[in-house]
């Protein structure tokens, strides 16, 4: 895992002191070598912060191919990659190092852009083709690597973060229409950050850049079946082939020249994870768990079972409400996005542990809950949908509310919510659960609002924009109403969230690389194929996993169900470090130079916290805590304007 830069004229000048600047502001992501090269005529410049996993002494970047005619900057890691350079070296193809990047420059000379097809593992590169004078991005198929961009002074701009490119000049503005889809919809679209003129280049699409113009074009999504069109294999088929794939995926992500540990909860997911890695690590792996100070969110006591199951050095990292106060600022740096749950804040201090215990890389069960219909929401979803009468049904859709109460506002709906009836239009009349979750989170949002920004709420739909940018015709009509539900979130809140301040940014703040099995592209392209009986079985989600991984895992983590990752919310109690954080924010000048909410509505709602319920309070939870964010960002990254919606995107 790197950081990479890459600067390209479209009429101004690379200068040297720009791509230095915003390569050093990368240094986190790669502390052990920085390079960067600038052609002679100023008009192309590659920057690069290494974190030296494979050939720690030979995989310096930017790689070059045999000439130097193409050159790249590569961030992240190429499973399987023995294989693909022996076949590269049977065509001729010589190489300089042992490094896995290296076979990016190859792979663009055999095949062109359509090398990104050819890659197995989570990455993101910028490519300089000198001869065509070309310039190709690339991102993953789900988004776990980040690559952002934007234009300053004449001069296209990547950068894996966005600080990259303030540090090399651009301004740092408020994009007010991503706040405002954040604010009443949760995240903003796939292509956008909070940043004005600040864009990401969206998963499993390359981006080919000309002196002139951009052309954006998508080489990979998700595609589940027309109903009844899945291909029907028994369930034991299924089975042994989910184990096999995943098990391959565990495999080929302990190659590593360095040390490689595990992230521990107390999920199927990571315990999955771990009881595989076990088999084939060549000396005993080191399992890390948080250890939160609150019954409900603790997940200790399964993690350390699972990890004597396993035979794993077990390292709790216990997890107070005063030390997620004291790095909530330092975590939202790296995030560059509200945070609507302190849960990014402990996974930053968990990987700071890593990194100090001597570990570059580690194994997550991130996206199996995607993959696999964990999370309660698809429960939910599936009962909606089902063919039971209305009053088994609505008994039903309680039980798992009152099993979830964690979940409320966040996953799970709570009270009143702003209109899904642009949702409902694209999926024929389906709304999925954690639509109508955000949906609740969003009026509460929306009530909180300045009055020139709550006036746009009754004139501005931001599902619709959201579903406008979405293939519905061709990824989404016809499918089942779970497979709809997971194609969304996995298009939104999976790399915009998940893999972004639950995974990446807070593992390379640390210089911690992050390595995803259940992300393998073969496990996830043999998951949309699986009927949603084997996904959902009753009231057990995740069936077929559980199945799969029964062997390596303890008896009660795979009788457990989902537990989703949150820490305790800070309006939980009266008192505490993380609630002072908040209250001392929220009524300061703080809030008051942010130019999103109105100071007034929030000091009464936070008035209102002590003679509200434990349930309400954590429902409120998100919503304050997104606003405490803005505030926060608003001062660290100096942001001194705000570029307003257009009145083009108030409906659509």
């Amino acid at each position: 895992m790197c950081g990479i830069v890459a600067m390209f004229s479209q009429g101004g000048v690379v200068r040297p002191e720009s791509l230095d600047r915003a390569t050093r502001s990368l240094d986190h992501r790669g502390p052990d070598d920085r390079q960067h090269w600038l052609d002679p005529t100023s008009t192309v410049g590659l920057g690069h912060t290494r974190l030296g996993i494979i050939d720690p002494a030979g995989g310096r970047q930017p790689v070059v191919n045999e000439d130097e005619s193409i050159r790249a900057v590569v961030n992240g890691e190429i499973y399987d990659f023995a294989r693909i350079r022996d076949d590269l070296a049977a065509r001729g193809h010589r190489f300089r190092s042992d490094s896995d990047s290296e076979l990016i420059v190859h792979l663009y000379e055999e095949y062109g852009t359509a090398c990104v097809e050819h890659l197995r593992g989570e990455i993101a590169f910028v490519l300089y083709d000198a001869n065509r004078d070309l310039l190709i991005a690339a991102r993953d198929r789900f988004g776990i690597k980040p690559l952002v961009y934007g234009r300053h002074g004449g001069v296209l701009m990547f950068a894996s973060e966005a600080k990259a490119l303030f540090a090399a000049g651009m301004p740092a503005v408020w994009d007010a229409e991503s706040v405002m889809q954040a604010t009443l919809l949760g995240g903003p679209v796939e292509d956008r950050t909070f940043f004005a003129g600040v864009d990401q280049l969206p998963a499993g699409h390359v981006l080919i850049a000309t002196r002139h113009h951009e052309r954006l074009v998508r080489y990979w999504d998700f595609d589940y079946p027309v109903d009844g069109s899945a291909a029907v294999r028994s369930e034991t088929e299924d089975r042994e082939a989910l184990a096999e794939v995943l098990d391959e995926a565990v495999r080929l992500r302990l190659r590593a020249d360095v040390p490689v540990a595990c992230y521990l909860s107390g999920g199927i997911d990571s315990c999955a994870v771990l009881g595989l890695a076990a088999r084939h690590a060549p000396r005993q792996l080191r399992a890390f768990t948080l250890a939160f100070d609150h019954a409900d969110y603790d997940e200790s006591t399964l993690a350390r079972d699972m990890a004597a199951r396993a035979g794993a050095a077990y390292t709790p990292i216990e997890v107070r409400q005063a030390d997620i106060a004291a790095d909530f600022e330092a975590a939202l740096y790296f995030a560059e996005r509200p945070l609507n749950n302190a849960n990014s804040v402990a996974k930053f201090q968990l990987s700071r542990a890593v990194r100090d215990a001597g570990i570059k890389v580690v194994l997550t069960g991130e996206g199996s809950d995607e993959m696999f219909a964990g999370y309660p929401h698809y429960r939910r979803d599936l009962m909606l949908s089902a063919g039971t009468d209305e009053r088994t049904r609505g008994a039903g859709i309680a039980a798992l509310s009152r099993a979830n109460a964690v979940s409320r506002g966040m996953l799970m709906p709570d009270g009143d919510g702003l209109s899904v009836a642009s949702v409902r239009a694209a999926l024929g009349g389906f709304a999925p659960t954690w639509v109508e979750a955000f949906a609740t989170s969003g009026h509460k949002l929306a009530g909180l609002l300045r009055p020139e920004l709550a006036s746009l709420v009754v004139r501005r739909d931001p599902l619709a924009v959201f579903v406008a940018g979405l293939e519905t015709s061709r990824q989404l009509r016809g499918r089942h109403p779970v497979h709809q539900s997971m194609y969304l979130w996995s298009k939104s809140v999976l790399p915009n969230f998940i893999l972004s301040v639950l995974g990446d940014r807070m593992e390379m703040a640390h210089s911690v690389e992050g390595r995803l099995p259940f992300l393998d592209h073969r496990v996830v392209e043999l998951s949309t194929r699986l009927p949603i009986d084997r996904l959902i079985r009753g009231s057990v989600e995740k069936y077929l996993l559980r199945e799969a991984t029964r062997p390596v895992v303890t008896d009660a983590v795979y009788r457990r169900h989902k537990h989703p990752f949150l820490a305790p919310p800070a309006t939980a109690g009266d008192t505490g470090t993380l609630r002072e954080l908040l209250h001392d924010t929220l009524r300061g000048p703080l809030l008051r130079a942010t130019p999103f909410f109105e100071p007034s509505r929030v000091i009464a709602l936070l008035d209102s916290l002590p003679a509200r319920d434990v349930q309400t309070r954590t429902a409120l939870d998100g919503p304050l805590m997104v606003i405490l964010s803005y505030c926060l960002m608003q001062r660290q990254f100096g942001i001194g304007d705000v570029r307003t919606p257009s009145t083009t995107c108030d409906s659509v």
